[in-house]
C-alpha cells in the first residue's frame, strides 16, 4: 500500500457537498482507504477573477493503485461530478489533484508527482500541513518551509 495525498477543490454547484461526496468516493475506490481529510478552506480563485471562491481540502489515502491508475480514478470521480474543462483555471464542480504518492518523483506527459504547484499554493499547503505537519515533499524538502 502506498500513501497518497489528494487535493480537492470546488466552486460550483454546492462546493462543500461536492467535496464531501468526493471524499466518500475516494474511500470507495477499489483497494483504497481514506485515512484522513483536512478541514475545508475557502480561497479566492487562482485563475479568472469572475468566478466564485473555492472550497479546498486535502485527503490522505492508502492505495494499492499505481499512480496512473489513481489519476484515472480521480478523473472518473471528476467526470461523475460533471467536471467540464472550459477554460484554464476556470470554475469547476470538482477538481482532484494527485499531490503526492509515497516518496515518488515522476514526470510523464500525463502526470507529474509531486504536483508542480504544491509548494506555491496556500490552498494546498495549509490543508496538507493540517493533516501532515512534518511531511516531506520529494525533491523539495519539508512542506512547512514553504508556508
Amino acid at each position: 500500500m502506498a500513501t497518497a495525498y489528494i487535493g480537492l477543490g470546488s466552486n460550483l454547484d454546492h462546493p462543500r457537498q461536492q467535496l464531501k461526496d468526493a471524499l466518500a468516493e475516494l474511500d470507495a475506490l477499489e483497494n483504497t482507504a481514506l485515512l484522513t481529510a483536512s478541514s475545508l478552506y475557502r480561497s479566492p480563485p487562482m485563475g479568472p477573477p469572475d468566478q466564485p471562491d473555492y472550497i479546498n481540502a486535502v485527503a490522505q489515502i492508502e492505495t494499492m493503485l499505481q499512480p496512473r491508475q489513481l489519476l484515472e480514478a480521480l478523473q472518473g470521480i471528476e467526470q461523475a461530478h460533471h467536471r467540464i474543462r472550459t477554460r484554464h483555471w476556470g470554475e469547476r464542480t470538482l477538481d482532484l489533484d494527485l499531490l503526492l504518492y509515497a516518496d515518488l518523483e515522476m514526470l510523464t506527459p500525463q502526470l507529474q508527482i509531486p504536483h508542480p504547484g504544491i509548494t506555491e499554493r496556500t490552498f494546498v499547503l495549509l490543508p496538507l500541513l493540517e493533516i501532515a505537519p512534518e511531511i516531506v515533499i520529494p525533491g523539495k524538502g519539508q512542506a512547512k518551509n514553504y508556508r
